[in-house]
């Protein structure tokens, strides 16, 4: 029984050959009209990517370019030493200003939960005052001098910017000093007001925040000058002449290898 399926097998199997040939003749040419109507719409799209990408690369390749040129540059101007002077400039400049901040409030109450975890009112802040009058604004001229031991450092290196650099040590020590051991005191105290309001307590504003970042650079902005990063010296041609002997050497030719043999 099984050999009189063969040749009924064969038969059907040359039949299935004959169909899927004739179908694959009839649509191959509806698949080469769809492919190359595909391609006709794409191709537009693929050209416009690719000119996209390679004016995004040549942008890109220009604009590195440039902020390399501008870093190499910066770096020949904004030396370690000017960048430090730069930045006690800045401190002392925000020492002055925080001088003029609020830095001491009382606040009478407190602000509590109410239902439903909703915030009751900010209770009012009284008796405001500036970071200078606790110290009858001693720290205004100490910042003036902090701003021309900045400029000193960036003008000048050598004796004349390490003697600006510890004086520069000194004022943010001092600075701190007067800071901790008589704003934050006064900061903190009520005063009068705890005996004509009950819950009074006093608060540091934005002001002493202000004029503590401002002594703390200055003070580390010294102790970087000191530890010597002012004196490396960038020698853009030496990094240049570094750059051309790290450069690989063409080989020799053959006919040079025979002349230096003979």
């Amino acid at each position: 029984m099984i050999a009189a399926l063969g040749p009924r097998v064969m038969r059907f199997n040359r039949r299935m050959d004959r169909v899927a040939n004739r179908g694959l003749e009839r649509a191959h040419p509806i698949l080469l009209r769809v492919a190359a109507s595909f391609w006709a719409v794409v191709r537009p799209l693929l050209r416009w990517l690719f000119l996209g990408l390679a004016v995004v690369e040549a942008t890109l390749r220009r604009l590195g370019g440039g902020a390399t040129r501008a870093a190499t540059a910066l770096a020949g101007v904004l030396t370690p030493r000017r960048g430090i002077g730069l930045t006690i400039t800045a401190a002392g400049a925000l020492l002055i200003v925080s001088q003029f901040m609020d830095y001491h409030g009382v606040q009478i109450g407190e602000q509590v939960e109410l239902l439903d975890g909703v915030q009751s009112a900010p209770p009012p802040t009284v008796d405001i005052q500036p970071a200078g009058s606790a110290h009858a604004y001693v720290l205004v001229g100490v910042g003036a001098i902090v701003i021309a031991l900045g400029l000193t450092m960036i003008a000048r290196g050598g004796r004349a910017g390490r003697l600006a650099a510890l004086g520069a040590i000194v004022a943010g020590t001092a600075s701190l000093a007067v800071i901790l051991l008589v704003d934050l005191p006064s900061g903190l105290d009520v005063g009068v007001l705890s005996t004509r309001f009950e819950g009074a307590s006093a608060v540091l504003e934005k002001g002493f925040a202000a004029e503590l970042a401002a002594a703390g650079g200055v003070v580390l902005g010294g102790v970087l000058y000191y530890a010597r990063p002012c004196l490396i010296r960038i020698s853009l041609s030496g990094r240049a002449a570094s750059a051309r002997r790290r450069r690989p050497r063409r080989r020799a030719s053959s006919r040079g290898r025979v002349a230096r043999s003979a």
